[in-house]
């Protein structure tokens, strides 16, 4: 039997990805040190994250890869956590936005997914959890969010020192193109005047005193992603799909360009799951089934719900109040609630369940 060596526990260490990344634990440059010693290996990991369930994770996978090696008789994972950098994004270059404790993205590969139905509905859970939330629509064509918060007539004043007083509906600060245009004006931006409405957003708004500002970002992977991401410093990002292959494709992209930039996908959100008959109570997966759960798996994220269509949903929407406020008693409500809180159990380790 060939003898184990460093160099083949590295090999099979690169089979292992970081949680909720596509890249593997070598290439991050987690592993500090291996020794083997006839079909004993000890591996050592340095991982700087204040989410619990990250280095959890990792031992359980490298022990598994190590132990189902030829000639492995134990495997030990000693992991030593260490605090990541307090202003620092993942990305190079990226800076916290001033009075913000966290700040999640919420993206998806292509639109007509509802990502900002979601987006809406989970900054509206966190502030009934009782987090200060803001939410920022960072879709400048296409601004939704003013309508979903009824706050299309009333535009955001400034401040001598031209910093913009968001909106407040419901206890969430909001800033929204859709409220600084009239209803069937459309933004006519090239692309930087997009990047520079974008960065107005982030950086000459006033969300001082926020634990959480929520992004709802546009569809796909253009300029304004690329702006947030290179620019803010995100506690990690929320990708919304439907069930069908046609938008999960769209999906693994944005998911690809957070893990590019070292931006932690927290976990996938499948809306559209399946239409429950108001008479029988009978479910009908109309875009498909599971696609949403394949692809948390695929990631290794947690599937953060699976929200039905629900035409009280889209009427509350319409009405200029999200369902988590107009309704918490309905289904979908509830589910967001439960988003809300397992994305503050992640994101806030050491916070109770509110």
């Amino acid at each position: 039997m060939p003898r184990l060596s460093e160099a083949d526990i590295i090999d099979r260490l690169r089979q292992v990805r970081f949680p909720g990344y596509s890249r593997d634990i070598v290439s991050f440059g987690l592993v500090r040190e291996i020794k083997v010693s006839g079909g004993d290996v000890l591996v050592r990991l340095n991982v700087a994250t204040n989410n619990p369930a990250v280095p959890q994770q990792l031992k359980t996978d490298v022990e598994h890869a190590v132990r189902g090696m030829v000639g492995v008789a134990s495997a030990k994972v000693v992991i030593d956590i260490s605090n990541p950098p307090e202003t620092g994004g993942a990305a190079s270059g990226t800076t916290a936005i001033p009075g913000v404790k966290y700040v999640v993205a919420v993206a998806s590969g292509k639109g007509g997914v509802g990502k900002s139905t979601v987006a809406a509905n989970l900054a509206a859970a966190l502030q009934q959890s009782g987090a200060e939330t803001g939410l920022c629509d960072c879709d400048i064509y296409g601004p939704s969010i003013s309508l979903m918060f009824g706050a299309t007539h009333e535009q955001p004043m400034a401040t001598a020192e031209e910093i913009i007083i968001p909106l407040e509906r419901y206890g969430v600060k909001l800033m929204s193109m859709g409220s600084l245009l009239d209803d069937d004006s459309p933004a006519i931006l090239r692309g930087p005047m997009v990047t520079r409405a974008t960065q107005q957003f982030l950086r000459q708004v006033d969300w001082s005193g926020l634990d959480y500002l929520v992004l709802d970002l546009p569809p796909g992977t253009g300029d304004i992603q690329l702006t947030v991401v290179q620019t803010v410093a995100l506690s990690g990002a929320v990708i919304v799909t439907t069930p069908q292959e046609v938008a999960l494709i769209d999906a693994r992209k944005a998911s690809a360009m957070f893990a590019k930039v070292n931006v932690p996908v927290l976990g996938i959100v499948e809306n559209m799951s399946h239409f429950l008959s108001p008479t029988d109570g009978t479910a009908y997966h109309i875009f498909g089934e599971g696609g949403g759960a394949r692809e948390a798996k695929r990631l290794r994220v947690p599937l953060l719900g699976q929200i039905p269509l629900d035409i009280e949903t889209r009427e509350a929407g319409d009405r200029g109040m999200p369902i988590v406020l107009e309704n918490p008693k309905n289904p979908v409500a509830q589910a967001f609630a439960r988003m809300a809180r397992e994305l503050r159990q992640q994101i806030e380790p050491s916070a109770a369940p509110p």
